[in-house]
């Protein structure tokens, strides 16, 4: 058995932070699936029971013990391994507030955007209008930022860079928005990451894809 196991499924942006994580910090990791389409073991009262009550991925298990929320789970991985982590205290502030930026603005609007409207092709048209204006101003706001720097916190990736990106690299047939058109810091932000050894796509490093 792998030293971690990441309670995962390839649609979930959230399980890809952690998955990647996993995979660029070299760690000895396997994904295990979940069915959230069809079996959505996540609602299930034995799988809340057994791996996380809040009934969310990812859920990493190291060591017997279960960890929730994927910027809980980057910080867990990065003071493990001494990678993607704040060099000084400005810079664990700095890591802080873009990840709690990202869970409150960034990825909370954009994941349910591309959920409602490119995977379930759902949704009410006001609702849908409302979360894309809320995804604009997030997009501009991080757009801006790496207009000035190459990374979230400065020279170096950190995790935030890997919170922020988690639901970027998805086809933009899921989304709707073309980042080198409209956001170009944020498209060759993504390159950058892209060019970090041993980044692999989230439908190719977690199971579930293509949809049943």
């Amino acid at each position: 058995m792998a030293t971690y196991q990441l309670h995962c499924f390839a649609q979930s942006g959230n399980s890809y932070k952690a998955a990647l994580m996993l995979n660029l910090i070299g760690a000895d990791w396997e994904p295990v699936f979940v069915d959230y389409f069809v079996k959505t073991q996540t609602r299930t009262p034995e799988w809340r029971e057994a791996l996380n009550e809040m009934g969310e991925v990812p859920v990493l298990v190291h060591d017997g013990r279960h960890f929730s929320q994927s910027g809980a789970i980057l910080t867990y991985l990065s003071e493990k391994s001494g990678q993607f982590g704040p060099r000084n205290e400005n810079e664990r502030y700095e890591v802080l507030r873009w990840l709690l930026y990202d869970n409150h603005k960034f990825t909370s609007y954009f994941a349910t955007y591309r959920f409602m409207s490119g995977l379930m092709k759902s949704g009410d048209p006001a609702v849908l209008t409302f979360l894309k204006s809320r995804i604009t101003t997030s997009l501009a706001v991080v757009d801006k930022h790496l207009a000035g720097q190459p990374f979230i916190v400065g020279d170096r990736p950190t995790i935030a860079d890997l919170s922020l990106c988690g639901y970027l690299y998805y086809p933009v047939e899921e989304h709707g928005f073309d980042f080198a058109v409209d956001y170009p810091a944020i498209a060759a932000w993504l390159e950058r990451i892209r060019a970090l050894p041993n980044w692999e796509h989230p439908y190719t490093l977690m199971p579930g894809h293509p949809l049943p």
